[in-house]
């Protein structure tokens, strides 16, 4: 039974079933209703007080008036008390930022305030903390927003609705036109709808704004959406057709990238008027998987493949398909810091996984991965945990690696360096024993920041020198920027401060040179930027730090979040520093309570 919708996209109301609308008396309750409703952990009332209320003579009496507002408002809808402050939702009661973040894209598309802005035109006067956090989460919803146009747009053309797909495509487009995945799928979408002109127009838009913006091309992404065309019907023997789809399968995995896509897709097409259902996936599975792990920029066509093999699987009840396409759906969210999104993906792999150690693994990883960029390290350790044990029960030593990979970058981030050491060393073995020389780059830039992070730097150069000269070879532009990242910050602590830019500078650009790349790994390396050009009075910094603020916030890397507006605190930032203390509070990380201790000092 559907009950009250707390609106909170554009100017927020709260509507009931029969369509009648209602308010709450003051900006600060709805401030206050929005932050109870976000925030990652229930907060204590003291910590509400001192971020929406210092300014009150009695803050605490302040924040009971403004609760019992709220009780009025929501009229039995929600629950909501206790120290820490817990809220509780009656059933039938929709939140549409809820919808946004973590419902199916056919419920959230048809969202009215879709795209528009959290607590849209409202301003929260005297409360300089509660700003920066408002701003942080108007960044995270908005890019939720478009992950969700996004998906629409690639959900209706695996359902072959093209004029659909394309219409969710364009919303995407115009709320981010800097997207370039944005750009590629709507040519896509053109191209696969015969509309080549349409097309030709949208690749000139597109060049002639990167040109004026960023003062670069479109990358692979879209000049691969240039080279689609409708698929074209043929018949082969399906023993052939799985034949080509293990030839594919086998020249991605000895390094011949290209030729086994071709060969994939080849396959597909041919599997869609030659084969079983079980063939039409598989060839689509094999082929996503080699489009998205490649290094050439093209997660976007292997996304396509990914909706229609879930597509397909759904309507054949083929769970362990379907698994195995919403994992890789949820690590291409991960990796774009749509994180909200990959979390939906990642739990629906899981309720398909059944009792599957190899599947469940997957996803328990990719989950893992999201908790840590998140900064949640508690769920991560938890996670990742388990994901090692599943993979060991599966006997995907590969799968293994990648988890405890996870579990040393944890600790790392959080000062546990005989842990992070341990897991860096096994992961590293592991990778080595089974020929993963491909991933072998990302545990040995850990490892190398674990040496750094001691001291040891004549340790840690050889193991960044080698990290890098191994991603390099690889064309790798994630595990670029992290074996960069660590050479720039081992040239800081070597006195070398001019090369220490420098050498960021480039591993920034180095691992953002792909549409697909890893956001994280971007927001790790503006953090050292940021954290060099506050130490080093860059004329830069302000500039690093508010891009940095701006990255973290749309994906919801929280801690990433508290440190820009540590830096920003440092550099002046009236209520900066406070909002970063406070918010610091829901980040179990000793080593960012140290990181804030030292930054109020110096500010």
């Amino acid at each position: 039974m559907r009950g009250l919708t707390v609106h909170l996209l554009g100017r927020p109301t709260l509507t009931q079933p029969s369509g009648a609308g209602r308010a709450l008396r003051g900006r600060k309750s709805w401030a206050l209703l929005t932050y109870l409703l976000l925030t990652r952990h229930p907060p204590s009332r003291a910590h509400v007080s001192s971020l929406l209320f210092a300014d009150a003579n009695d803050p605490l009496r302040a924040l009971r008036w403004t609760l019992a507002e709220i009780r009025r408002g929501l009229d039995g809808a929600a629950t909501i008390g206790g120290d820490p402050l817990r809220v509780q939702l009656a059933p039938g009661t929709t939140v549409d930022v809820a919808v946004v973040t973590e419902a199916p894209w056919q419920e959230a598309v048809d969202l009215p305030g879709l795209g528009a802005e959290l607590l849209e035109g409202m301003s929260i006067q005297r409360a300089p903390a509660f700003e920066p956090w408002l701003l942080s989460e108007q960044r995270r919803v908005q890019a939720a927003s478009e992950a969700v146009l996004h998906e629409a747009a690639l959900g209706s053309l695996s359902r072959g609705r093209l004029h659909q797909g394309l219409e969710y495509a364009a919303r995407a487009a115009s709320m981010n036109p800097l997207e370039e995945s944005h750009h590629a799928l709507l040519i896509r979408l053109y191209r696969l709808a015969g509309d080549h002109a349409a097309a030709d127009e949208q690749l000139r838009r597109c060049t002639e704004l990167f040109a004026t913006e960023l003062g670069s091309a479109p990358g692979p992404a879209v000049q691969a959406a240039m080279r689609v065309s409708p698929a074209r019907e043929g018949h082969v023997d399906p023993d052939a057709v799985a034949a080509m789809v293990e030839a594919g399968s086998a020249a991605t995995a000895a390094g011949s990238a290209s030729a086994g896509i071709q060969s994939l897709r080849e396959a597909v097409a041919l599997s869609d008027s030659s084969g079983p259902e079980q063939l039409r996936i598989r060839a689509r599975l094999v082929l996503a998987e080699a489009l998205i792990h490649a290094t050439g920029g093209l997660d976007e066509a292997g996304l396509e493949m990914l909706y229609e093999a879930d597509e397909i699987a759904a309507r054949g009840s083929d769970r362990a398909s379907m698994s195995q396409a919403r994992a890789e759906l949820g690590y291409v969210d991960f990796l774009r810091g749509r994180y909200s999104r990959a979390v939906h993906w990642l739990e629906s792999s899981l309720r398909c996984a059944g009792d599957s150690a190899a599947l469940n693994g997957k996803a328990t990883m990719y989950l893992g991965g999201v908790a840590s960029d998140r900064g949640d390290y508690p769920s991560a350790t938890i996670l990742v945990e388990r994901a090692i044990a599943l993979s060991q029960e599966a006997r995907q030593p590969r799968a293994e690696a990648f988890a405890l990979s996870l579990a040393g970058r944890i600790a790392l981030v959080r000062g546990d360096l005989g842990t992070a050491e341990a897991c860096l060393d096994e992961s590293i073995a592991l990778a080595e024993r089974d020929h993963w020389l491909a991933f072998l780059p990302w545990p040995q830039a850990l490892r190398g920041e674990v040496e750094l992070t001691r001291g040891e730097t004549a340790w840690a150069q050889a193991r960044l020198r080698q990290a890098f000269a191994r991603a390099c070879q690889l064309s790798d532009p994630c595990y670029e920027g992290a074996a960069g990242r660590g050479l720039g910050l081992l040239a800081e602590a070597t006195g070398q401060t001019e090369d220490a830019f420098r050498l960021l500078a480039e591993a920034r650009r180095r691992c953002t040179r792909l549409s697909d790349a890893y956001v994280w790994m971007e927001a790790s390396i503006l953090e050292a930027l940021s954290r060099l050009g506050v130490r080093h009075d860059h004329p830069h910094a302000a500039q690093w730090v508010e891009e940095l603020h701006r990255v973290a916030s749309r994906a919801g890397m929280q801690e990433f979040v508290v440190r820009s507006l540590a830096y920003a605190g440092q550099l002046g930032q009236e209520g900066a520093h406070d909002a970063a203390t406070l918010m610091s509070t829901q980040i179990d990380n000793p080593a960012l309570r140290r990181m804030l201790e030292l930054s109020r000092n110096a500010g």
